[in-house]
């Protein structure tokens, strides 16, 4: 059965795992790159020889994005669309995990929409196998996927060659016979030549909390047109770490790199979750740090959260003022108020209509910027403009949230000593944007990834995240390994 999830399992899912990650000590990769199907952005390469085309392993990590309802392809080996000239990986329209080549051999049951968390997929080949339900397998966080709403392994020859290690392109991020791509975050991909491996050789479960996470990948064999990409060099994302050819990047620069990986998973905006979203059209580009209202959205207040909510410790994010006037607000909101909708008395979704959520708003409307708090609308003292970051930094020991407006704190607000601020209840509270006008893009930052140019590259005092802005001190990048010290 497709999986389906009330806003309020999400919720609680996600924080469970959060916490559960936070506990995982990092073996090997702290990179990823991070892909958006919109700008067609892929790798690809051509091995100059023949390998293995009758087993091999593929092994990657992947922190999908949205929207569903279209196929998004994040590997195909082959030029025709033939049964030996082509071998895809792909999430479908309804967001089933696909094997595919020219006929479809595994469409998985189980739906993949969960843009909060990193997924380990293993597809392991050995078409020599004498039993047709073992040359292809699929894992999916060292586990074994057995039901499938397509499972067409029968049809496949024994000794059957794929087009995977031939002298024919091979593509990550995309589809080009189809001319379709993939948007999300990928880790540590490898392919291992002429061995069909199971997870194991590349992660196990956490003895203490159960999660599944990577492990060293340097010893295994990967012959002769296996490869390895970690992502480390953003100068060149495409490098082979094994030392083979490199990829070639297309649409792809050093902007694209993330620290956002499976064993450093940091928050960003969750399309799963918001208020005013039902009929808005909406997209979350470029790793889900982007709020995209598209040009028939009328307007009329919304509010998006974080994929991660605290009710203790210090937590810093930035948010990029679009434009001047501009009518976006942010801030913080509960879970409460998103599970119940209550106070939902001024333009709905609207921060700091409630004392279940306070907003920053960069409204340009006059000398100063605003924040709201409970319908109370103390002055700033300063206005945005176009560009203009603003600083968030909550504070859920004290029930405090500060503002900045380019550095510099509101209202003599000083986080770092706990001066001034405006009053945070005492729950589980997520980061908050809230926008009115349609026909924009509306930018985040977490630490982990953001689109938005940093030109300080500041990072907290464990040196997570990359901010414009260093956080004060006591503040940190919401990410699990800070969830695990300081949530």
């Amino acid at each position: 059965m497709a999986e389906v999830k009330t806003w309020h399992r999400l919720n609680m899912e996600v924080l469970q795992r959060t916490a559960n990650r936070g506990s995982i000590s990092t073996e090997s990769t702290d990179s990823s790159i991070v892909l958006e199907s919109t700008n067609s952005e892929r790798l690809h390469k051509t091995p100059s020889g023949a390998g293995n085309r009758k087993t091999f392993t593929i092994s990657f990590w992947i922190k999908r994005g949205l929207p569903s309802g279209t196929k998004q392809y994040f590997f195909e080996a082959g030029n025709s669309d033939a049964d030996n000239d082509r071998f895809t990986i792909r999430f479908g329209v309804g967001d089933s995990l696909d094997i595919q080549s020219s006929s479809t051999w595994l469409v998985t049951n189980r739906v993949f929409r969960d843009t909060a968390a990193w997924y380990h997929i293993v597809v392991k080949v050995d078409t020599t196998d004498g039993t047709a339900a073992n040359r292809i397998k699929l894992y999916v966080n060292g586990v074994e996927e057995t039901s499938f709403a397509t499972d067409n392994r029968a049809n496949i020859n024994q000794n059957h060659d794929f087009p995977v290690n031939n002298t024919e392109p091979h593509n990550i991020g995309s589809s080009e016979i189809e001319g379709l791509y993939g948007s999300g975050y990928i880790a540590e991909w490898v392919q291992l030549d002429g061995t069909a491996s199971a997870p194991t050789a590349f992660g196990e479960f956490d003895t203490d909390s159960g999660i599944w996470k990577p492990i060293d990948v340097s010893g295994l064999t990967f012959g002769t047109n296996g490869f390895y990409l970690d992502f480390a060099d953003s100068a060149n994302l495409g490098n082979d770490a094994n030392g083979g050819t490199d990829f070639t990047l297309v649409n792809i620069g050093a902007a694209d790199h993330s620290t956002d990986s499976p064993t450093n998973n940091f928050a960003t905006i969750n399309p799963l979750a918001g208020l005013g979203m039902g009929g808005v059209p909406f997209k979350f580009p470029n790793g889900s740090t982007e709020i995209k209202r598209d040009p028939d959205d009328t307007g009329g207040w919304v509010c998006v959260v974080s994929t991660m909510a605290v009710n203790k410790g210090k937590w810093y994010a930035e948010f990029e003022v679009l434009e001047s006037p501009s009518v976006t607000m942010y801030g913080y909101t509960t879970v409460a108020y998103l599970e119940g909708g209550s106070g939902l008395n001024y333009p709905h979704f609207y921060l700091g209509n409630s004392p279940n959520n306070t907003g920053y708003y960069s409204n340009g409307d006059g000398a100063n910027d605003s924040i709201y708090e409970d319908v109370s609308y103390p002055s700033t003292g300063v206005q945005s403009s176009a560009g203009t970051v603003i600083s968030v930094a909550l504070d859920c020991d004290n029930n405090k949230i500060h503002f900045a407006n380019n550095g510099t704190y509101t209202n003599s607000s000083n986080p770092a000593n706990n001066t001034n601020g405006f009053a945070v209840v005492d729950d589980y509270v997520y980061f908050a944007h809230a926008s009115n006008a349609g026909n924009k893009i509306y930018k985040t930052n977490f630490g982990g990834y953001t689109s938005d140019g940093i030109s300080s590259a500041a990072s907290d005092a464990n040196g997570y995240g990359t901010f414009e802005y260093a956080p004060p001190t006591g503040y940190y990048a919401l990410c699990t390994k800070n969830l695990a010290e300081y949530g």
